[in-house]
């Protein structure tokens, strides 16, 4: 018998680089499967993460942010936004407390209000942990403001997990009534490989120059299971990535001075994959160029976009 007041659908967080998307991802879902670097455009997939409460799942649509495309990557990109845009029960507009509305968030604003009239808009300030009280009370305004008196705005903090339950309820009252999607316990349903490429990419955007986050692509070459181990040593997985710049000059930054550089990734990477995974993994990361690849149809396509 499924309950009748259970509620299942489909959310998608929008809002300007580093307004808190990919963080609020991972804390709903709690578990890491979003990338939450610092760059803009970060996001290449649409990741999905679901939450799973007693009565709701909510289902997270990650997108790459709109923005303005200066390549045809860029350009598809924004057409897979605009496409989740429409699909969704509800598009939360993401601002953080402790910076002002500007031209950027009323642009996304506009541009979900064009691409998708009919989807339910929701205002999240995020961040809440960096400012007091006093400092909340006029965002909280502004955004309503920005918005329309007729949507919800709930602030919260991934970080502290205040409000996180408050924002879940809210998100539940905008969807219909209906089945879970998913089993019970499945965080996401994209493909492990895609969650460790975005790993790799999240690790070796880290600590790199601004000229690389677009240029940068990561593709799982091979998975295989490491023969031969002991019941003691446990389960080894062989994971082969190449990491595809545009530039052989970008190739020199992402393997550093005798490949320290790489072997830094690898080992943030490795981490996180061996937490995403719950097995030991040894990781070999290669970097190649593809010559301007997020302008040739061809090798967007081959590198998975």
């Amino acid at each position: 018998m499924t309950d009748p007041d259970f509620r299942s659908g489909f959310v998608c967080f929008v809002g300007r680089p580093n307004t808190g998307k990919s963080t609020l991802t991972n804390a709903l879902v709690g578990s890491k499967i979003a990338i939450t670097s610092s760059r803009p455009q970060t996001t290449r997939h649409t990741i999905r993460g679901i939450v799973h409460r007693e009565h709701a799942q909510i289902i997270l649509v990650d997108t790459p942010g709109l923005h303005r495309p200066r390549t045809l990557l860029g350009q598809r990109l924004n057409d897979l936004v605009r496409d989740t845009y429409s699909e969704v029960d509800a598009v939360c507009v993401c601002i953080p407390a402790d910076e002002k509305i500007g031209p950027g968030d009323r642009w996304i604003v506009e541009q979900v209000r064009q691409v998708a009239p009919r989807t339910k808009l929701i205002g999240i300030v995020t961040k809440i942990d960096k400012v007091s009280k006093e400092r909340l009370a006029p965002q909280l305004l502004a955004v309503s403001e920005l918005l329309g008196p007729d949507v919800d705005v709930v602030p919260v903090s991934a970080t502290s997990g205040e409000q996180l339950e408050v924002l879940v309820d809210v998100l539940a009252s905008h969807m219909e009534p209906g089945p879970a999607f998913y089993p019970d316990g499945e965080l996401t349903d994209e493909p492990e490989e895609t969650l460790m490429a975005e790993l790799i990419r999240e690790a070796a955007l880290e600590g790199l120059g601004d000229e690389l986050p677009h240029s940068l692509a990561v593709v799982i070459e091979e998975i295989s299971e490491r023969e031969g181990r002991t019941e003691k040593q446990g389960e080894l997985l062989d994971v082969h990535a190449l990491l595809y710049v545009e530039r052989p000059s970008q190739k020199g930054i992402v393997i550093g001075k005798g490949g320290a550089r790489l072997r830094e990734v690898g080992t943030a990477a490795r981490s996180q994959i061996e937490k995403l995974l719950g097995v030991k993994i040894y990781l070999d990361l290669h970097v190649k160029v593809a010559k301007d690849w997020q302008r040739d149809p061809k090798q967007l396509g081959r590198l998975g976009f």
